[in-house]
Order: structure tokens, then C-alpha cells, then sequence
């Protein structure tokens, strides 16, 4: 339905976006994961025909959109990363404006605003201006913009940066609810592998302006079907027990956060007495290690070198 075709885009000598080819069908709803840097606003800007690629197609059913997106902005919705409302405005007013942009009017776009503000839970709230709003209730009224003129295709960059759980968990089933009700096509970004493992039918990883790696959540976990997962807990944060374990050659990845440390190693290694003998060394105490099947983070890590969130 939607396709990208080896899209390029270049600032001076640096190619943010090199080469990416990325399909998404009807109905899909699909993630795209990389750091920061790694590329992902600057193709979600050339998908929506915000700047044009120095190289590659987008294609809406086969057609091109580049010389006339006209077709693609009639169906492609976008929920962008920043709050893109007017603070000095009531929820209802600016549902209004972004209507009467889509060309909505009277008995339709009332019709439309009434039934996105109860989507959106924030009937009760339609006549508040929306800087008096927490930042949930932004980030919800900003997907009843991106959703006024129905779209058929959903484009949502990190749609739930810096919200709390309660709000945050309202949109992601929202968004389920979307799919499964509308089959709503949707393109989603996430800093938090947990929203893509419960939304995404098939994911794209993004490191460095290429895709690295891509297919459904067991196609891709089975990019460490050799290794395992090494969690282990310490009673506090201990750089020189992470330096050493670096050293052990059987060692794959190891990366850090504050208390826990985590290892990748080939399935056939125990290691168990070489990472205790390293802590004694190195005064590190160890509270808890446990081995498990690789996640999608521990793939990220593996692929890219980095946290999702670096």
C-alpha cells in the first residue's frame, strides 16, 4: 500500500537517510526502532511530503507521491513528535482549525470533533485552553488533529515522550483500538521497545541513516537465536566490574544502567564462575544473575552498539 523505495537524503556531505526501503500493507501496523540520529524523522518527513529525498521514490498504491502528493495527504495522518497545538485555544477550537484545513465543514466537521474529543476522552474538556493541560491530554489532543480527516494511514513519531503511565497506556491501546477497529495502517517510532513489542506486526531497526534489520518480532529476536541473555544485579553501580567483563573474549555485547549489567554470550558458555570471580576482584556485589532468552532490546543492543534511548 505504502512503500519506500531506496530513499536517500543528503545535507551537504552528510547523507542522514541512505538507501531505505520500507513496505508497509493494509491494515499493518509496523515500528520503526533506532537511537537517536539514526534517520527515522528525517524519512517520516520525505513519507509525508514535507522534504523532498535527493534520491528514491514513496509510493501510495504503486503511484508516486513526490510530483503529486495531493493523493497521499488525503489519507496519510501525522502525529509528530512535538506538540504541534495552539496553547491559547480550547481543545474544540483547535480541532476546528485543523479541520477547516482538511476542508471540513459545518455538519461534518461538528460530527468529527465530537466524535474525536470522545475518543480522545477529553469531551469534558473541549472548552478548556489547552495550556492549562497536563502534558497526556497534549499529546492525546494532538492524535485527534493527526485523526479529524479519517485517515486511512497513521504516521506516529514517539507519540508518548514524556507523559505518565496512565496517559501513556490510554493512547497505546487507543492505538490498538485504531487497528483493529479501523484497519488503520500505522507507521509508529518509539524510544521504548515495550510500545513497539505490543503495537507492531513487523519491525524496521535504523542505525546510522540504513536499515539494519527488519521482519516480524520472532524473525528478529531470532537474529540472537545462538546467544543468551545475562542479567545481573548489583547492590550498586560498579564501572570497573563492567571494564573487566569487557575483557572476556566469549563476551558479545555488555552495556550498563546505574545497577544492572547486561551480557550477551553464545548459548554453549557458562559463565558464571568468571563473572563472580571478576566482582570479587573488583569489590562489586553481586544482589541477583539471571539468564534469559534475548529480547528485542538485547537485538537493538547487539545490532547497533547502543540503548534505544542513546
Amino acid at each position: 500500500m505504502l512503500e519506500v523505495v531506496s530513499l536517500s537524503k543528503r545535507y551537504k556531505k552528510n547523507k542522514a537517510v541512505d538507501g531505505v526501503n520500507i513496505f508497509l500493507e493494509k491494515g499493518e501496523t509496523v515500528g520503526l526502532l533506532g537511537p537517536n540520529g539514526a534517520g527515522k524523522s528525517t524519512i517520516i518527513s520525505m513519507i509525508s511530503s514535507l522534504i523532498s529525498p535527493s534520491e528514491g521514490d514513496v509510493r501510495l498504491n504503486n503511484n508516486s507521491i513526490l510530483t503529486s502528493p495531493g493523493k497521499l495527504r488525503k489519507v496519510l495522518g501525522v502525529v509528530p513528535q512535538e506538540i504541534a497545538l495552539y496553547t491559547d485555544l480550547t481543545a474544540k477550537e483547535n480541532l476546528e482549525f485543523f479541520g477547516k484545513i482538511h476542508r471540513l465543514k459545518g455538519k461534518k466537521l461538528k460530527e468529527r470533533i465530537e466524535g474525536i474529543l470522545e475518543q480522545i476522552g477529553l469531551a469534558e474538556r473541549q472548552n478548556d485552553v489547552v495550556k492549562t493541560f497536563s502534558g497526556g491530554m497534549k499529546r492525546r489532543l494532538n492524535i485527534g488533529v493527526a485523526l479529524l480527516h479519517d485517515p486511512e494511514i497513521l504516521i506516529m513519531d514517539e507519540p508518548t515522550v514524556g507523559i505518565d503511565p496512565q496517559s501513556r497506556n490510554y493512547i497505546l491501546e487507543g492505538v490498538k483500538r485504531l487497528n483493529r477497529e479501523k484497519n488503520m495502517t500505522i507507521l509508529y517510532t518509539s524510544h521504548y521497545m515495550e510500545e513497539v513489542e505490543f503495537l507492531c506486526d513487523r519491525i524496521y531497526i535504523m542505525d546510522k541513516g540504513h536499515i539494519i534489520a527488519s521482519g516480524t518480532k520472532d524473525e528478529i529476536k531470532s537474529i540472537l537465536s545462538s546467544e543468551s541473555t545475562i542479567l545481573i544485579k548489583l547492590d550498586k553501580s560498579s564501572p570497573a566490574f563492567t571494564e573487566k567483563l569487557k575483557e572476556l573474549a566469549f563476551i558479545k555485547t555488555v552495556t550498563s544502567h546505574e545497577k544492572t549489567v547486561t551480557i550477551v554470550i553464545p548459548k554453549e558458555v557458562h559463565p558464571f564462575n568468571q563473572i563472580f570471580q571478576l566482582a570479587e576482584e573488583t569489590d562489586a556485589a553481586i544482589v541477583t544473575i539471571d539468564r534469559q532468552t534475548p529480547t528485542l532490546e538485547d537485538v537493538f543492543l547487539h545490532l547497533t552498539g547502543r540503548a534505544l534511548r542513546d
